[in-house]
């Protein structure tokens, strides 16, 4: 028995899009801002920086373990319920870090923050393609991951600023203003639906049998993940090869978020030159692989190297979102499940090509490096291949 829905009408799903968009936005700042916090943190918790950095290290591992555990129960439950739900709890960490009175309550707090962000991200991503016309999808998309850019963009700044003018806590409180914000806006604005009937265990990871589903996802987790790995590691390569300070580094690796932010806006556009997500995929991941190449293995001057790391965020910031929506569109009833898999297998690439490459790079041995992003963007590049002619 097939379950019912509620379908935004074309045109109509502006408010939507901005209240996912919020919801991204705070889950993408709440994440990166403690990059510019971690000495503050420090002193404020009398921790090393060593110990600081679980803040980080907790937040991301609970994301990654919890991801496709909750989207394969959102599929089962009111996703629209469940994400007002993420958000309140989103809401409560920030504010109960920020009033923590030990470090190690303030890692078990950041935890439950890792938690909230696994329930909302793939939650955002089905309730478009559950809400929005699907020849929108891309586009729709793009512009609700266009506020996850922002926040992984603004949230360091934004940190920065007010941990100077007010203090450490200000950051936490306004994220958790932020939360109670988006909760409030997506009570009116996310459509309701009645839940989906809960398939038996056998039933509930069938989409794992299907290569229509694992293939691109498989891709994905590949490229995507690869190429923000590969990204992680520029700065360093700037530093060296440029002999830039960090301030430096810091404003020309902001081609990146531009290039980034310019492809989440161009995802549609690219959608219908294509033909389709999976044709347009293939012009993603070309233009991917070719930008990390040229990056690593040209001999440029600093302005080639910002071109490429520009055509470096377009190509993720437009692959991203055709991608969300490919798989949106074909795990039908599993689509929590599918697009927190997605995540997941994302962290996972991230955590396995750093380390791998990041040695080379410290050693001298940037065209070494450069193999190992390139071995894993060619795997994901020709599964995206493949899936496209098999979708053809």
């Amino acid at each position: 028995m097939r379950h019912s829905k509620t379908i935004a009408p074309a045109g109509n799903d502006g408010p939507l899009l901005s209240v996912l968009s919020m919801s991204v936005f705070f889950v993408g700042a709440s994440e990166f801002m403690l990059t510019a916090m971690l000495n503050p943190l420090s002193g404020a918790f009398g921790a090393s920086s060593a110990q600081v950095a679980w803040l980080i290290s907790s937040y991301a591992l609970a994301y990654a373990i919890a991801a496709p555990v909750f989207g394969h129960l959102s599929d089962r439950i009111d996703r629209r319920r469940l994400l007002l739900f993420a958000l309140l709890l989103s809401a409560a960490d920030g504010l109960g870090i920020a009033f923590a009175p030990t470090f190690e309550i303030a890692v078990a707090l950041r935890i439950f923050g890792g938690l909230a962000s696994a329930i909302i991200v793939p939650n955002a991503f089905a309730l478009v393609a559950e809400s929005v016309p699907r020849e929108r999808h891309a586009s729709a998309m793009g512009a609700v991951m266009l506020g996850m850019t922002a926040g992984i963009a603004a949230g360091p700044a934004l940190a920065g600023l007010l941990t100077q003018w007010i203090g450490w806590r200000a950051p936490f409180v306004l994220t958790s203003a932020g939360c109670l914000a988006a909760c409030i806006a997506g009570a009116i604005a996310i459509p309701g639906r009645r839940a989906p009937a809960s398939p038996g265990p056998m039933r509930a990871m069938q989409w794992l049998r299907r290569p229509l589903i694992v293939r691109p996802l498989l891709a994905k987790g590949l490229w995507n993940g690869t190429g923000v790995a590969a990204f992680l590691l520029s700065g360093e390569v700037l530093r060296m090869r440029y002999q830039l300070d960090v301030a430096h580094v810091g404003l020309s690796v902001a081609a990146f978020g531009i290039g980034l932010a310019a492809g989440n806006l161009c995802a549609g556009t690219l959608r219908r030159l294509g033909s389709g997500e999976e044709r347009a995929l293939v012009i993603t991941t070309a233009l991917l692989i070719a930008s990390v190449a040229a990056f690593y293995l040209l001999p440029l001057p600093l302005p080639g190297a910002l071109v490429c790391l520009a055509a470096w965020g377009a190509a993720l910031g437009a692959g991203a979102p055709l991608s969300t929506a490919v798989l949106a569109n074909r795990s039908e009833r599993d689509k929590g499940a599918v697009l927190a898999a997605a995540e997941t297998l994302n962290n996972v690439s991230i955590l396995s090509f750093v380390p791998l490459a990041s040695p080379l790079l410290a050693a001298g041995s940037g065209q070494l490096a450069a193999g190992v992003f390139l071995t894993g963007l060619g795997v994901g590049a020709a599964l995206t291949v493949h899936d496209a002619l098999r979708a053809d």
